[in-house]
């Protein structure tokens, strides 16, 4: 009689047990498909014509207080590749802070110097944090600000402007799936 009680702790033990192992969700990993904190997409056009798209050659794009540049993609062997050569580009912004600077630098791998040309954006925003899953955790998505949204400056040597006009597409970064950003050259 005195091992009755004690079966009665041990039954409800288990009971709370499996019933906290059924609150578990099955999908506690992030669905790569799921929409996560989005990039600044810019695409590039040709001055001339502006409605064409213009690809740039041997873009690299190198965040304020940063040695390496953004890596656009990787090739089979696993080396990083730092250079863009294509009409949309897409980088981050800091979900830390209200603003971010990027040099823009064309031609970057050109020999002679003369053949490459920086330009410097600060892009200025607000972030909101959006709860997207347990799994994923939340996202942040940015508003382009509504007096200034960027700053477009030369860089330290003054070669000239190369994107000669710069204009917001759409202020709401919430997605990767349309241009924000219109650079024209």
């Amino acid at each position: 009689m005195e091992f009755y009680p004690f079966m009665k702790k041990i039954i409800a033990f288990a009971f709370v047990f499996v019933l906290s192992l059924s609150s578990c969700e099955k999908d506690d990993i992030c669905d790569p498909n799921t929409a996560t904190t989005p990039r600044l997409v810019i695409t590039f056009y040709d001055i001339t014509k502006p409605s064409e798209v213009k690809n740039v050659n041997n873009l690299k794009v190198i965040g304020e207080g940063m040695t390496e540049g953004i890596v656009f993609n990787a090739t089979a062997t696993g080396e990083l590749k730092y250079l863009a050569n294509g009409s949309t580009i897409s980088i981050p912004l800091k979900t830390n802070e209200d603003t971010t600077t990027y040099s823009f630098i064309l031609n970057s791998t050109n020999l002679n110097p003369a053949l490459v040309n920086t330009d410097k954006i600060q892009f200025n925003y607000t972030r909101e944090n959006l709860f997207v899953s347990r799994a994923c955790g939340y996202k942040t998505v940015f508003k382009l600000g509504p007096t200034d949204p960027l700053i477009h400056t030369d860089a330290a040597s003054a070669d000239g402007l190369w994107m000669q006009y710069v204009l917001i597409e759409t202020d709401n970064i919430a997605n990767e799936n349309e241009t924000h950003v219109k650079v024209y050259f």
